[in-house]
Formats: C-alpha cells, structure tokens, sequence
C-alpha cells in the first residue's frame, strides 16, 4: 500500500486529492489546522508544521512515498488586520517557507526516497513585460504572498540541488472548484447567481468586470501535480490552461447557466479593488510535454461545473 503525507488538507486542493489517494487505497495521513475525518486508510492530525520535531515525528512515522505541501496563507481569506504588515509576512513566511523547510529538513533525515510536490503560484511572476509565462520567465514578485511562495520554491530548488531530494514545485494558475472558499471572486459569483435565482439575494458587486484571469479547474490541477510526482526526475511546472478570461465572461457563463441575465443583477464599483493584479497567462508546454496533461474542460464548461457543485 503507498502512502502520502499532505500537508494543507482541509484546503480545495488537499481535499481533491485526498478524494483520488482514497480511490486508489492510499495511507495518507493528513496535516490541517482544522479537526477534518475521512474513512480509513486515512487519518488527520493537527500537527503544528512549525514545530520542527513535530514534523520530524510523522515523517519518520509514515516514511511517505509521496509529500503533498498545499499549505497557503491567504490573507484575504482570514481577516487578517491590515493595519499588522509585519504579522502578516511572520504569518505568510511560516506558511510558505518555514514549515516547507520542517518538512524538507524531515524528508532528508528521515525519509529520503519520499517524492515531494510543493504549490507555488503564479503570483510568484509579478508584474511581467512577456505575454505569456513559462519556466524560464524571470521571477519578480510584488505582494507578500508571491515574495513568501518565491520563497518556498527557491527552497525546493536549494534541497533539490544540493541534497538530490526529489522535490518538485507547482506554479499554479487559478483554479476553481465547488470546494474554493466563499470570498474567491469564483465563488462569490456563482453563489450569487444562486441565491439571485432563488429570490435570496437582489444584486451583486464586483470591482472589475474587466480584469482577467488564467482559469482552470481545480481536479485537473490536482491531477497534474500527481503527474509530476510520476515523472523520472523532479523539476519546477507551470500547471495553467494558457487562456485568460475576463471577470464580466465569468459572470455572463454563471448567470447564464441559470437562465439570468446578468446585466440586470450585476453592479460594477472600481473602488472596491484595492490592488489591481497583473494580468497573467501561464505556457504549460513543458508539462503536457513531459506529462500529456491538459485540461479536460473549457472554461465555459468549468463555470457550469462551478454551477452545479455550488448547487449540490
């Protein structure tokens, strides 16, 4: 029986994950900061990631063939004081690099043959000049979440390098699923159109129907980070469907799917962006070369899944 160790299971991606080790019988223990239970094999534990003996412990427990780190910190999603910029990089560092570097330093020492899959982000690119971004593309974050994730990768790349530890990073474009928190502008969308079409709730809000995005759907991402675990050697991916799509497409597909027109719900406020993120479009070739990944809906059709698994 193979075994894996995911830390950030509770999230969209470990619990699409924990779905297809479960379905092939994996062990798989589980690390989450909330009490999560599944059928066994599986099991779950609070392990703090940034006790380094912790950590230690349940490598040199479970000697996982496979290493899952999903682990993210997303500020916006935890009403963090914006007012505390110091508390939120301690935060996002211990998040994206220091528990990464438990887990890393345990993999070495107790469980070398492990294979490890680390999530970055497609924020670790920034602002970029290229149209489209690939494994080559210059790294040059500008928010904390990118500089913490560039971070992270630097140290799978750095254990990689000089301890030969099979240790493989992910830059992931969005991806979305039924299972992505409430606040993502995905899912505030289509649970709008829902509530809409009950008679719940009468018009939603958004900041920039124009800003666009590399959309993909979360099970075909979480597929490709178990491809890349497969492959012969371990290396850095761009996992992205290599289209961008605007918020205003987003909601035209939402709200059509339930029969609405959008026009009539939808309000536009521009002061509500705080920030405007760059626009960017991953280059995945490398993957679907070494992989034959790809995605295996179009955006539209992932919208009307998005529909249908926020409906259930």
């Amino acid at each position: 029986m193979k075994s894996a160790l995911i830390v950030g299971s509770a999230g969209q991606d470990g619990q699409l994950l924990l779905r297809g080790l479960q379905a092939e019988n994996y062990r798989v223990l589980g690390i989450a900061r909330e009490g999560v239970h599944a059928a066994p094999p599986c099991r779950f534990t609070k392990i703090d990631i940034l006790d380094a003996a912790q950590v230690r412990a349940a490598v040199a427990e479970t000697k996982p063939d496979e290493i899952y780190y999903l682990a993210a910190f997303h500020h916006s999603s935890e009403a963090f004081p914006a007012s505390d910029v110091a508390g939120l990089w301690q935060r996002s560092f211990d998040v994206h690099v220091n528990g990464l570097l438990h887990v890393l330093e345990a993999m070495r020492l107790q469980s070398p043959h492990s294979r490890l899959f680390y999530a970055a982000s497609s924020h670790v690119f920034g602002a970029v000049s290229s149209e489209t971004q690939n494994e080559l593309t210059p790294l040059q974050p500008q928010c904390i979440y990118g500089i913490t994730k560039t971070a992270g990768l630097y140290a799978v790349r750095f254990y990689r390098r000089e301890h030969s530890l099979f240790a493989s990073g992910g830059i992931l474009y969005n991806h979305e699923s039924g299972l992505r928190a409430k606040n993502f502008v995905s899912q505030k969308i289509v649970r709008s159109a829902l509530r809409i079409k009950r008679g719940e709730q009468e018009r939603l809000t958004l900041g920039d129907l124009s800003a666009r995005a590399d959309w993909g759907y979360a099970p075909d991402y979480v597929d490709a980070m178990r491809a890349i675990l497969n492959l012969d050697a371990a290396d850095d991916f761009v996992v992205a469907t290599g289209e961008t799509h605007s918020v205003q497409e987003l909601v035209e597909a939402a709200f059509g799917v339930l029969g609405l027109d959008w026009k009539a719900y939808v309000d536009e406020v521009p002061s509500l962006i705080a920030r405007r993120r760059p626009n960017l479009r991953g280059d995945a070739t490398k993957l679907r070369t070494q992989t034959d990944w790809k995605p295996t809906l179009t955006f539209v059709q992932m919208v009307e899944r998005l529909v249908e698994e926020s409906r259930e």
